[in-house]
């Protein structure tokens, strides 16, 4: 699977594939559904003809589109400078988000590749949330017993991303 980074994590209505909005016709990104969550993919042709049908799409992607680059220069600092611990409790609680269950699909290799770390890394920081009964983490799940804690847990960068998106939210009801 070569290097995987997850550098952004998608709200509802969110979009990828900023590219195709000026212009390009194919997009570099590498997208992954995770959970019971849909997800719709069209060409930029269709794009195009639905930017011109639906009068405030364009204007709302491109906003989608400055959150998401901002949440990506987020996490990108954050994979550089924060904790693996911190950073898992991040994902995480970010995945819970977006996932609205507690019990999350997870396995240690996968988080590793998200963060950028050798599994054993995840299974390190894993143990220690475990231990401190923030998560519990079985072969392929994690579960969360204390979100509160698993918050006070994870770096900053949460709870920056997360206005960020909640900004985006409100502005687009």
């Amino acid at each position: 699977m070569g290097n995987l980074w997850r550098l952004a994590s998608l709200a509802k209505r969110g979009f990828v594939g900023l590219p195709l909005l000026v212009g390009y016709h194919t997009s570099p990104t590498r997208t992954m559904v995770q959970g019971d969550a849909t997800a719709y993919k069209c060409d930029a042709k269709t794009l195009g003809q639905l930017i011109r049908q639906c009068p405030g799409l364009e204007r709302h992607l491109h906003r989608f589109g400055q959150k998401l680059a901002m949440q990506t220069t987020q996490i990108a600092a954050c994979n550089r400078l924060h904790e693996v611990e911190e950073r898992l409790a991040r994902w995480i609680l970010m995945s819970q988000d977006r996932i609205l269950s507690d019990k999350l699909p997870l396995t240690q290799e996968f988080l590793g590749q998200m963060l950028g770390v050798r599994r054993a890394s995840v299974t390190v920081s894993a143990g220690i949330l475990q231990k401190a009964g923030l998560i519990s983490h079985t072969r392929g799940s994690v579960t969360i017993l204390d979100r509160p804690r698993l918050e006070d847990a994870a770096c900053d960068c949460y709870g920056i991303v997360q206005r960020q998106l909640k900004d985006w939210e409100q502005e687009t009801k």
